[in-house]
């Protein structure tokens, strides 16, 4: 990890919208010798997203300060599974990373394509199969995945909603922390991705399919890397039938028919509904879709709606 020099103005930190995050790119850009004129912004969330013009190059910056452990892990893991020729992201070989400018943590990526394209369920199926095959070396230090930990913490900083709102969704915590610990996993314990959807599931610019995000990649049960595929068909309609028919064909194992699968939906999709609870403040939009998602929540109505984020 190396910091971004500067002074004065230079030293401060910046809020996390278009114009800061844009000041925090150029200075990234100038601490590694990269050139940002041109970049477009692809998305501002968790991350802000640039593709740069003049070179196939993402640029990831965090909102979260604190995630730079982190992201030195999941620069870790991309080299690890270049050498294992592992189809997912690659780190950018030639910048020393990530960098530290204005209090935000940034790191740059190989480019997968010039145009975001999705791969297939199918694909997706693939991908997780012969990942969750993989031996991670020690050296990774990888962390254990403890989804209680994680949604306590997040719930700890959910302050852009209303108390009853947090107190609703703390309850729902509570009894799902007291299910998900009775629990009998039957997938061996190892190697997730932390976050396999088809949104992390990118077209590679030769054709084939490869795994984003590699941030969350952990120690855990396998049923983690399985539930988000399963729920986008069973709970939202976002994959139809068929292609969850081909993603179990293909993985060999439909989580549907595991006793625990709805105790884990419900873990996971409170995890994603405290998640848009932090965007509320950032549009309109996300507003109204947390207000949606907890209404969904209260009533056991209305998941077909949700948008997806």
């Amino acid at each position: 990890m190396i910091s971004g020099s500067g002074e004065d103005a230079r030293d401060r930190d910046v809020e996390f919208t278009a114009e800061g995050v844009e000041a925090v790119l150029r200075e990234a850009c100038e601490t590694v010798g990269l050139d940002p004129s041109g970049a477009e912004l692809l998305r501002l969330g968790s991350n802000a997203v640039y593709r740069l013009a003049s070179l196939p190059v993402i640029v990831r910056i965090a909102r979260d300060p604190a995630v730079l452990a982190e992201m030195e892990r999941a620069a870790g893991v991309a080299r690890w599974l270049e050498t294992v020729d592992f189809p997912a992201t690659r780190v950018l070989a030639d910048a020393a990373q990530p960098v530290v400018v204005r209090g935000r943590v940034v790191a740059f990526w190989e480019s997968v394509q010039e145009r975001e394209e999705y791969a297939t369920v199918g694909e997706l199926a693939d991908l997780l199969r012969r990942f969750h095959w993989l031996e991670e070396p020690e050296s990774l230090r990888l962390p254990y995945f403890d989804p209680l930990a994680k949604l306590s913490a997040a719930l700890a900083d959910l302050t852009a909603v209303s108390e009853d709102d947090r107190s609703f969704l703390e309850e729902r915590a509570a009894k799902l922390s007291k299910d998900y610990d009775r629990l009998d996993f039957v997938l061996p314990f190892g190697l997730i991705h932390g976050d396999a959807n088809i949104g992390n599931v990118l077209r590679h610019r030769d054709g084939h399919a490869v795994f984003i995000d590699l941030d969350g990649l952990a120690l855990a049960p396998r049923e983690w890397d399985l539930i988000l595929t399963a729920m986008y068909y069973d709970r939202y309609g976002w994959h139809s039938k068929a292609e969850y028919a081909e993603f179990v064909h293909r993985y060999g194992f439909d989580l549907m028919n595991w006793p625990g699968y709805e105790t884990l939906a419900d873990l996971r999709e409170l995890m994603m509904v405290v998640w848009i609870g932090h965007q509320v403040g950032a549009s309109e939009r996300s507003a109204a879709e947390f207000a949606l998602r907890m209404a969904s929540l209260r009533t056991g109505e209305g998941r077909k709606s949700w948008g997806a984020f």
